[in-house]
């Protein structure tokens, strides 16, 4: 097997009070394209910084193979000021012709080449960079959480790009669709230790719910023997105390064992929300609803007042919809489409152009807002829960201590006093839902919840959509998330066209798959048919010309001797210690197979093309 790109061997970080990572073991090699899994602040994007070099661990080892290069995408990325996208993206490049591609992906991301990096907002701060990093084509790619703030059609390009990658791939996400068509294996951080599992990321619940089972059980043998022992130690200790000190330092040493572990596995995290009182079966009506925004026009003077008519683009055009008691509806669409401003228009937060919203009697609703305007960043989340000065915070009928009910939601009791503006992206998230299960409502409205909160925190936000027995509406572009919640879709389409489907996200595709692919054949149906046969200007029969016929004569000679190449060169390098003895041999060899690889894949498509023009002259011959 080949030498890995990276590796990480006995890695530790200490926080102080616990160890975040312990013996743990990493190896990247090329062509792995591995999914880090693991609960919010267990250490995932510590780690993913630590193999881009941005950290320092307190025991352990790391080696990368010399020459190889890495892009880190992390959760909060920093760009310079001053800078067009289209340099910060091709910054150290040398190609002269680099510019065209830059373009090409920033345009594909929403993204103007030209603009300038000042004033992005943190999603386009986001986009840019990982245009980059996809940019530079790295031998080791690190991606945290790289789906957030990315609309479905970027999701499924980027899907695209990385399966072409050639080098490693760690990606840390919780968009599981985005895992499943993508990952080739799990690396799971779990105890402060990395396992690895390679293979669907579908497994990876059956393999994580064996581990946790077994270790339940190992846990549960080693309390029954501290309690044994603990008895015994307390039964005329002092008769014994000489005799026995072996079996107390024994005894302590399985107390200390059981509370590590403990540690490791007792915190979990609860979610819930209280019945939806009130309200009648009507929801809300959405009657005739027509809403734009302007367009933005940039002056060549800046001081001049221009007297041109404001342009404005349309979102919704003559939109109707009737939402009833206990429906689930997703709303999809490409980013600034209007997604948030139509929910913002059915919660009469904006004022449509024209039409009107009807909302039912009793009408509660709870808006989680993507932007989180609902928290107040200079306040921490224990004065944002206790809004009257209270200790006490009615959930669900019940009363909870603010304290409690903020670790049902993971926060430890330092963060509790933190202000909000300190918090992580995900912690932020678990506190705005932590806000608004607190509150009566029957209106559920969530506006892209699932970014940055983690795969268990989704779960358990599942589980309250399926208990809640109100009425809910949710924007997101998690394909997964949307499949599990909704029974219905409002996708935007176009040109302010937002239909309704059926079913989840899933159906909804295969649905407007069908439709295409029924419009396609209509249309072909109505061009006039030629026989593949026939030379359009001549009238007689058409053949296979003289170079694809030596295409097909003589290519698949040339790819098995490229084979045979690629072969021998893959047997030099899985000598043992070659790059210790010789690494510019080691390197060389691995560019003469890249370079074979690539020289392959060209002749296999010029085989492909030529095949195909065969077979279609041939069906085209027999058709009389």
């Amino acid at each position: 097997m080949a030498l890995p790109l990276l590796t990480i061997a006995d890695a530790g970080v200490n926080l102080g009070d616990r160890w975040l990572l312990r013996g743990a073991d990493l190896s990247l090699h090329a062509g792995d394209r591995l999914a880090l899994v693991g609960p919010n602040g267990a250490g995932k994007s510590t780690l993913m910084k630590l193999l881009a070099g941005q950290g320092e661990m307190d025991e352990g080892t790391l080696w990368m193979s010399p020459g190889a290069e890495i892009a880190y995408l992390p959760q909060a990325p920093q760009i310079p000021p001053g800078m067009s996208l289209r340099a910060l993206v091709t910054a150290g490049m040398e190609d002269a012709k680099i510019g065209h591609k830059a373009d090409a992906m920033l345009m594909r991301m929403g993204l103007d080449p030209l603009r300038m990096s000042d004033g992005l907002s943190g999603g386009e701060t986001r986009r840019v960079s990982l245009a980059r990093a996809l940019y530079t084509k790295p031998d080791i790619l690190l991606l945290d959480e790289p789906t957030n703030h990315m609309d479905l059609p970027t999701i499924e390009w980027m899907e695209d790009m990385l399966r072409q990658h050639r080098g490693a791939l760690l990606v840390v996400s919780h968009d599981r669709a985005f895992l499943r068509n993508l990952g080739t294996g799990i690396i799971w951080l779990h105890g402060s230790k990395l396992r690895r599992r390679d293979g669907h990321f579908d497994e990876f619940e059956a393999w994580s719910d064996g581990i946790l089972a077994d270790e339940a059980v190992v846990l549960h043998k080693m309390d029954r023997r501290i309690a044994s022992e603990t008895k015994w130690s307390s039964e005329g200790i002092s008769a014994r105390r000489k005799r026995n000190q072996g079996r107390l330092r024994e005894l302590a040493g399985m107390r200390a064992e059981r509370a590590k572990a403990g540690g490791l596995t007792q915190r979990s995290m609860r979610m819930e929300t209280g019945p939806a009182d009130g309200g009648g079966h009507l929801v809300l009506e959405a009657i005739d609803l027509c809403a734009s925004v302007p367009i933005t026009q940039h002056s060549a003077n800046e001081d001049e007042t221009s007297t041109a008519p404001e342009q404005r683009r349309q979102l919704l055009q003559h939109f109707n919809l009737l939402v009833r008691r206990t429906d689930r509806i997703g709303i999809v669409g490409p980013n600034g489409v209007g997604k948030s401003t139509l929910v913002r228009l059915l919660l009469d937060i904006t004022k449509p152009d024209s039409g009107r919203v009807r909302q039912g009697f009793g009408l509660i609703p709870a808006y989680f807002d993507q932007r989180r305007e609902a928290l107040d960043r200079d306040q921490s989340p224990w004065t944002i829960l206790s809004e009257g000065g209270s200790d006490m915070i009615e959930v669900a009928g019940q009363s909870k201590h603010v304290t409690s009910y903020l670790r049902d939601f993971m926060f430890d009791d330092v963060k509790m006093t933190q202000r909000v503006s300190t918090l992580s992206g995900g912690e932020q998230n678990r506190l705005l839902l932590a806000k608004l299960f607190a509150q009566t409502h029957n209106f559920l409205v969530l506006d892209e919840p699932t970014n940055d909160l983690d795969i268990e925190t989704l779960e358990l936000l599942q589980e309250v959509i399926a208990d809640y027995d109100g009425t809910v509406l949710i924007v997101s572009h998690d394909r997964d998330f949307l499949d599990r919640t909704v029974t219905g879709i409002l996708a935007f389409e176009g040109d302010a066209k937002i239909v309704a489907h059926a079913g989840g996200h899933s159906d909804y595709l295969a649905r407007k798959k069908a439709t295409e692919a029924r419009q396609t054949e209509k249309s072909d149906s109505k061009k006039p048919k030629k026989s593949v046969s026939e030379n359009p200007k001549t009238n007689r029969p058409a053949r296979l010309s003289f170079r694809d016929k030596h295409r097909l004569d003589t290519l698949p000679d040339e790819i098995a001797t490229i084979d045979a190449e690629i072969a021998s060169i893959e047997t030099k390098l899985a000598v043992p210690d070659l790059f210790q003895n010789d690494p510019d041999l080691f390197n060389r060899l691995v560019d003469m197979l890249a370079a074979q690889k690539d020289s392959k894949d060209q002749k296999e498509m010029e085989w492909l093309e030529a095949a195909e023009k065969a077979e279609a002259l041939e069906q085209g011959g027999h058709q009389d």
